[in-house]
């Protein structure tokens, strides 16, 4: 591995929380990206269901800090993998299993977390070279079921992904989850709308507490 690639995925393991973004435009997804990073979030997965996602990505690592890494989610081919990269994205996200997606994040160097549900997915992922893997929708089976994964595969670095909160997030953490994925229970629909973006900001903070609390 890297020691670009090895640098990325401890800061990810070590703040333990994905900010995903997913809004209407790339310039609310630059405004998200900002106050997020403000809360102390450390890895931001920008979705390509985005409009203007690859801009809105290029567009904020102009200016973001070198210690933030910004990464491209809802990746589901290599093709759409290397464009991403090449404008700038530090990581790569898919919703799905996608060995070649792999392969091509790989190619650059670049950490790949594919989604995965079932523990035959989960250890196809980490067998093709998945650096974590994504269990999606987590929130339908709760902590327990990472728990009880993590038993027979210790060696598989998860991040639960769907209906993660603030109240459960530290509930995945101890059950064995290397660091956790929040979508909407993080990016407030309501403050975007309003752009009262340090109600997003306070809840990055809320979140990136609660991991630290239940590692603590």
């Amino acid at each position: 591995m890297e020691d670009s690639m090895i640098r990325d995925l401890q800061l990810i393991m070590d703040t333990g929380v994905i900010a995903i973004v997913r809004v209407a435009t790339a310039d609310q997804a630059i405004e998200v990206c900002d106050a997020v990073s403000k809360g102390g979030v450390k890895a931001i997965e920008v979705t390509m269901t985005v409009p203007g996602a690859i801009d809105a990505i290029k567009e904020f690592k102009k200016t973001a800090s070198s210690d933030l890494l910004i990464g491209a989610g809802t990746v589901l081919d290599p093709e759409t993998c290397r464009a991403v990269i090449l404008n700038g994205a530090d990581f790569i996200v898919c919703p799905n299993l996608n060995v070649d997606v792999i392969k091509m994040a790989h190619r650059y160097a670049k950490v790949v977390i594919p989604g995965t549900f079932t523990a035959t997915e989960i250890l196809a992922a980490w067998d093709a070279g998945a650096d974590i893997v994504k269990v999606f929708p987590a929130g339908v089976v709760g902590p327990q079921y990472i728990k009880d994964i993590k038993g027979p595969l210790p060696q598989v670095r998860i991040t639960p992904t769907g209906g993660i909160t603030v109240e459960n997030a530290g509930d995945f953490i101890k059950a064995g989850a290397s660091c956790v994925s929040a979508a909407s229970s993080l990016v407030d629909k309501k403050a975007l709308a309003e752009k009262r973006f340090e109600v997003i900001t306070d809840k990055a903070k809320q979140f990136i507490d609660a991991v630290a609390a239940a590692r603590a």
